[in-house]
């Protein structure tokens, strides 16, 4: 086919997304999803979250992509700036993030174990000046550091490309390698997405330069995301036909940077850069979370208070301090999405036989620490899973229609989701959301500059830098410049983060 039809075809798959994208979301489909076959990856902010999920959620990812990020827990410690702007990231920085990788292991996080196993694809661009190779260099180490050898651990540094996501096709508005400009995706000539797939999944098929506008699924996010500000309320996932029509399939969740969100640049991350193109040939599936602006000042874990007017994923502590732990609620959301997806065994839009979802949730029974939900039963289904906020809190199928939800904070709201379970264990998509209030009384917080909350014996300081009583947790420099929101959750207990 010559240019000229490229582009038009091109540009036809561009309109057919927007008209989709008009259309109300969908529920997010469960699938016949090969569970040894979960891989991320992500640019920027979506590659620091990216390699927290990797590391949060070691066991669910076989492969990790991180294009122009930096280490684990890097600005839980130190100002984000520290982390980006080409920083040298030095042994004593990357020794204490190991210390909580290793604290966190088996707990907070999954067993840092699993990390030796994973595979492992890191690029960057040498005229990248927002991250840079610096803090890339410190990924690496810091991955090789916890086991990944050298077979599994691929670094690449491509010459004259800035911050951007690297491809080896023109797509629509797309800015010059060596140009760090909105959409930040450039045709570099070097195809980021196909490297990335063969790095975790081998060889592959020829790629499909067009794949069809209607394999494109806008989906609901808010049953997941435990109406974080961030985030917004659709997400998107890519569904090759064989992977609708029941096949297994591999499934990568691919995470977009500041400023690359549908709302702000449409389908341009979705569509231009090569993800769906490989993964319509080669049984892939394509999950992309999505974020939204969000203005609002919000303490962070080291670099005071700062909204996220650009849309990023939550690499420094804007909702709360274990935003980089399983329990981060942007990490677990993206988990409960995963999760969801790789539930059925096929099928378009509830994964093959899937029953209708649950109707008739409601909450009652609050106490300080637990709810009873109850719904109606569904005709034929074999058991029932309850979601909190998005991430499933049964161990094993509940056969009843109620389901006591245990180890609850106080005086705090939760919003709870029911699926059903077909006899061949196939999950529905989630019945609608129903919420209730614990009991007892709420942990207080104070947002005070850190020098205030150490005179007020809430905080203590050590090397001109606050730490949060009993947790220890790193609040910045102790100072009247530096404002935190401190939790109180036990005697002289305190965490950084905000009160419901």
């Amino acid at each position: 086919m010559n240019s000229k039809n490229s582009r038009l075809r091109a540009l036809a798959a561009l309109a057919s997304l927007a008209c989709l994208g008009a259309h109300a979301a969908t529920s997010l489909p469960a699938l016949n999803v090969d569970k040894a076959g979960i891989s991320v990856s992500g640019l920027s902010s979506g590659a620091f979250m990216a390699n927290q999920l990797g590391y949060a959620y070691a066991s669910t990812f076989m492969g990790v992509g991180v294009f122009a990020g930096g280490p684990y827990m890097c600005a839980g410690h130190s100002n984000y700036t520290a982390c980006m702007y080409n920083a040298t990231i030095g042994s004593a920085q990357l020794s204490t993030m190991q210390s909580d990788l290793n604290n966190w292991s088996g707990s907070a996080n999954d067993a840092l174990s699993n990390v030796a196993r994973q595979k492992v694809f890191l690029w960057v661009g040498s005229s990248d000046t927002t991250v840079g190779p610096n803090p890339m260099a410190a990924v690496k180490t810091q991955y090789a550091n916890n086991g990944v050898n050298a077979a599994n651990l691929v670094f690449n540094q491509l010459s004259g490309a800035a911050h951007t996501f690297p491809t080896d096709f023109a797509g629509t508005g797309d800015n010059a390698c060596g140009t760090a400009s909105s959409p930040y995706i450039s045709n570099c000539s070097y195809d980021g997405a196909g490297a990335l797939f063969k790095q975790f999944y081998g060889t592959l098929n020829a790629r499909n330069n067009a794949p069809a506008a209607g394999n494109y699924v806008q989906f609901d996010q808010t049953p997941y995301t435990a109406g974080n500000p961030g985030m917004a309320a659709t997400g998107w996932i890519y569904v090759p036909a064989d992977c609708a029509a029941g096949t297994q399939c591999r499934l990568h969740v691919a995470i977009h940077g500041c400023l690359q969100n549908y709302a702000t640049i449409g389908a341009d991350f979705i569509q231009n850069t090569g993800y769906t193109r490989w993964a319509d040939t080669n049984h892939i599936i394509v999950l992309f979370p999505q974020t939204q602006v969000d203005n609002t000042s919000r303490s962070t874990s080291a670099s005071g208070s700062l909204a996220n007017p650009n849309g990023c994923w939550d690499w420094i502590g804007w909702y709360g301090g274990n935003f980089a732990q399983k329990a981060g609620t942007q990490a677990a959301a993206i988990k409960a999405m995963v999760d969801h997806v790789a539930s059925g065994s096929g099928g378009s839009g509830g994964g093959g036989g899937a029953l209708p979802a649950p109707t008739g949730v409601g909450t009652s029974g609050a106490t300080s620490s637990s709810m009873v939900i109850a719904w109606g039963a569904v005709s034929g289904a074999s058991g029932y899973n309850v979601y909190r906020n998005g991430s499933k809190v049964n161990a094993a199928a509940v056969t009843a229609t109620s389901y006591t939800d245990t180890g609850l904070a106080p005086a705090t709201t939760y919003s709870w989701t029911v699926t059903d379970l077909s006899s061949s264990g196939a999950e529905s998509a989630p019945s609608a959301a129903a919420s209730g209030t614990t009991t007892g009384t709420a942990p207080t917080c104070t947002t005070a500059s850190n020098y205030a909350h150490v005179a007020a014996g809430r905080a203590h300081q050590s090397g001109g830098y606050a730490y949060a009583n009993g947790s220890n947790q790193n609040m910045g420099l102790w100072n009247v410049y530096y404002t935190t929101t401190l939790k109180m959750t036990g005697p002289n207990y305190y965490v950084i983060g905000t009160c419901p």
